[in-house]
């Protein structure tokens, strides 16, 4: 039987403070399929994407990635099965030099050094940074550390990739540089939680709309974020 990608059914969370940042969310992810979770600040967004790999755990509700309930005993997998980048890429690098930073994930997966290897090369590969490697991260610019950041997920070989805000602080270029390479990752599910719009045009066929921790609209992006009136009742703006 075919399972979902991601399943979240009648998800809620209350921050300690009393704030409810999610309220009765369920949304059904398909294998390959690409969406976009677009909101105003403080929908819920980044919280939403901290529950896939069970950074906040749900106070009510499920969570199913690739028909594996979030739990205790399934965290460890699930974790090697979502690739997830943060906002701010220096959340993602700690090490003196690329390499080592691209390598840390493989290397506490108990893989081979030849293993590792063949695959800190491939990642940098797939992010064009393959002359990186001994590169002092530090020394980076955004838009690069950002692509590093995407090559130490991809280094686990995830089966879905998860962004959040990936062009946040980036230049033009380096933005539509980045859009052009997520749009290479055709067999990847992919999960993008962004107040780029037209990134979310052109990456997703799919969006979902969050405002106040609740589903408002969810359909095909091509319609969803070019609904001028939709847009503006949620606080964004359509692509153009």
């Amino acid at each position: 039987m075919d399972h979902a990608a991601i399943e979240i059914a009648n998800l809620s969370f209350r921050y300690p403070d009393g704030h409810l940042a999610l309220d009765d969310i369920s949304l059904h992810i398909a294998p390959g399929e690409k969406v976009a979770l677009v909101g105003p600040n403080g929908s819920g967004k980044s919280t939403l994407l901290l529950h896939l790999n069970g950074v906040l755990r749900a106070q009510s509700g499920t969570v199913v990635v690739e028909g594996e309930p979030l739990t205790d005993a399934t965290i460890g997998r699930i974790r090697a099965w979502i690739g997830m980048t943060f906002q701010n890429p220096d959340d993602q690098l700690f090490s003196p030099r690329v390499r080592q930073d691209v390598a840390f994930g493989p290397l506490h997966m108990g893989l081979q050094e030849a293993e590792v290897d063949a695959r800190v090369t491939q990642a940098l590969a797939a992010v064009g940074l393959s002359d990186f490697a001994d590169r002092i991260s530090f020394h980076l610019s955004v838009g690069e550390k950002k692509r590093v950041a995407l090559a130490t997920v991809l280094s686990m070989a995830p089966r879905i990739l998860v962004l959040d805000e990936p062009t946040s602080g980036l230049d033009p270029r380096a933005r539509r540089s980045l859009i052009e390479l997520l749009k290479t990752f055709t067999d990847k599910t992919i999960v993008v939680s962004t107040h780029d719009i037209r990134l979310a045009y052109e990456l997703c066929s799919r969006a979902v709309v969050l405002d106040s921790g609740r589903v408002v609209a969810d359909g095909p992006a091509e319609r969803l974020l070019t609904d001028a009136d939709l847009m503006e009742r949620h606080g964004l703006e359509t692509p153009w």
